[in-house]
């Protein structure tokens, strides 16, 4: 069976679908032994990010073992991460 969505490192609190995915859907990410379940609140749209766990104002949105981003309101895990709820810190200019 295709995986749903990925996990690309086992620091990362976000996952990116792999499909069209909806929301109330039960999809599992698993990477080295780590394996987290997350039920969806929303609609994720394919290759967007959703929160495997709650991310608090502020706090970094991590991909790739690395911080991609920082939350601009809470984010409750099987939420839809995108720009309308984090920020890149990355190439802004005025930083």
């Amino acid at each position: 069976m295709k995986p749903k969505a990925i996990l690309i490192d086992t620091k990362d609190n976000v996952a990116t679908a792999f499909q069209d995915l909806k929301a109330g859907d039960n999809v599992t990410v698993s990477l080295e032994g780590t394996e987290v379940s997350t039920m969806l609140a929303q609609d994720i749209p394919f290759g967007h990010k959703f929160a495997l766990a709650d991310i608090a104002l502020h706090e970094p949105v991590v991909k790739y073992g690395e911080a991609i981003g920082l939350a601009i309101e809470p984010i409750k895990a099987g939420q839809h991460v995108h720009v309308h709820n984090m920020e890149s810190q990355k190439g802004r200019g005025d930083k």
